[in-house]
């Protein structure tokens, strides 16, 4: 459980700082004290990642519980009716190619067979 407050809050530290570096990495000692937080987070004497799961984490997503249960539903519901449409698509494509690939090769086998001519077959043997 620890490891997992631990890596909630620190993907969202993460997140948060993608955006924000640009604007405060020309801070005086911005990386020491990106460094230190990090370690704070980290540390099991301080278990500050803990600390901020519990305090800010955990009733943020207590609240928006509901709204996230919709999204995700919505998300699959979605994920399937796009699955559903790639597939019959795919399908369509293949059995267009198929069909294409036989026209094709209809035509060059009755091309191979007019090659042949009449004195040709008359020479075969006749099984009788």
């Amino acid at each position: 459980v620890r490891w997992m407050m631990y890596w909630i809050v620190f993907s969202l530290f993460m997140a948060t700082e993608t955006f924000t570096d640009l604007l405060i990495s020309w801070f005086p000692f911005y990386y020491e004290m990106k460094m230190a937080f990090v370690i704070w987070l980290l540390s099991p004497y301080t278990r500050g990642a803990s600390l901020l799961y519990r305090k800010f984490v955990h009733p943020m997503l207590s609240r928006k519980e509901k709204e996230i249960d919709t999204y995700i539903i919505q998300a699959r519901e979605r994920s399937y009716q796009t699955m559903v449409r790639f597939g019959k698509r795919g399908l369509n494509m293949a059995a267009t190619a198929a069909v294409q690939a036989a026209a094709k090769s209809q035509g060059v086998l009755a091309g191979r067979l007019r090659s042949f001519s009449m004195q040709d077959l008359r020479s075969i043997p006749d099984e009788a």
